[in-house]
């Protein structure tokens, strides 16, 4: 409803960048950069400085920001008022979610919620923890589901559980009669991490840093891609890695890889981020009081 040259400008103005902005909207930049300048033509002014690399608002533009965060504001409030007198629980979201969550955690949550709002559209973007945090800084997507800690001050964290890691073996590795094993052990074999950018490889390395001084401890034989490429070359006997335990459920009960817990334990937290809206559009309330419940409840069984 709003006015499309405003929301251009809005998202140019918070994202401080042309390029983003047609990203974030799904435009050319050139398309953004008309809107931005028939804006600038019916204020008569200029609104943004725009330097080789980089841009600035003007202070025309400050104010004109000031006006649109509280307009766009209150559009959601009306829509979300009218919705609120109707008892319609509607519209769409966009959840990022890094890889393990993705494959793992959200399938069953997304599943039961829809069953109970059946009138929401629930879109999902799959990406390294890296990956969500950047799509929820520009504003691509509403909600990003991460595994690895958030550094962005500007972005709300909410943790929604812990997550233990677990070092995995072949069932006639060397280890896998131990139990608990202690990190230095692991540290002897060959071992099979995620890409940098992974939230698994960011959490092993802090890891190991409180331990060892570094990651430069870890015998690299393999970087890999997702937790499925992860468990397929520890099976192979090419390595060992340390995954999700909630990855390795299926593996375990088939008996074709062994999970030792290790010591000291790891654990990490699962985490809900987005952005500080002043106003959140009830379908994100919903989705996220949902989220809370469940988990509290079947995910962390």
């Amino acid at each position: 409803m709003a006015d499309r040259r405003l929301q251009v400008f809005h998202t140019v103005a918070r994202l401080m960048s042309f390029t983003k902005a047609a990203e974030a909207l799904h435009m050319t930049q050139p398309a953004v950069t008309f809107q931005v300048r028939q804006l600038e033509e019916q204020f008569n002014t200029r609104l943004f400085d725009r330097g080789r690399n980089r841009i600035s608002l003007t202070d025309a533009g400050k104010r004109v920001f000031e006006y649109a965060d509280r307009i766009f504001a209150l559009y959601a409030e009306m829509e979300q008022g009218v919705r609120e007198l109707t008892g319609d629980i509607s519209g769409s979201l966009t959840i990022g979610a890094s890889t393990t969550i993705a494959e793992y955690m959200l399938p069953t949550l997304l599943g039961d919620f829809k069953k109970r709002y059946p009138e929401i559209a629930i879109h999902l973007k799959v990406s390294n923890s890296e990956g969500i945090v950047s799509l929820v800084e520009r504003n691509a997507i509403d909600l990003g589901v991460v595994e690895s800690p958030v550094s962005n001050r500007n972005l709300v964290v909410e943790t929604c559980k812990q997550d233990e890691l677990v070092a995995i073996v072949p069932p006639a590795h060397d280890l896998a009669p131990l139990g608990p094993v202690a990190c230095r052990r692991v540290l002897d074999y060959p071992f099979i991490c995620r890409e940098e950018g992974s939230g698994t490889r960011e959490v092993i390395n802090d890891y190991l840093d409180g331990m060892f001084g570094g990651a430069g401890v870890l015998k690299v034989a393999m970087e890999l891609g997702s937790p499925e490429a992860v468990k397929g070359a520890v099976e192979a006997g090419m390595g060992v890695s340390i995954v999700s335990k909630a990855t390795v459920q299926k593996e375990l009960k088939l008996g074709t890889l062994v999970a030792l817990r290790l010591e000291p334990p790891l654990f990490r937290p699962f985490s809900f981020v987005h952005q500080k809206q002043k106003f959140k559009i009830r379908v994100m309330e919903e989705l996220l009081e949902f989220a809370r419940t469940y988990c509290k409840g079947r995910m962390l069984k």
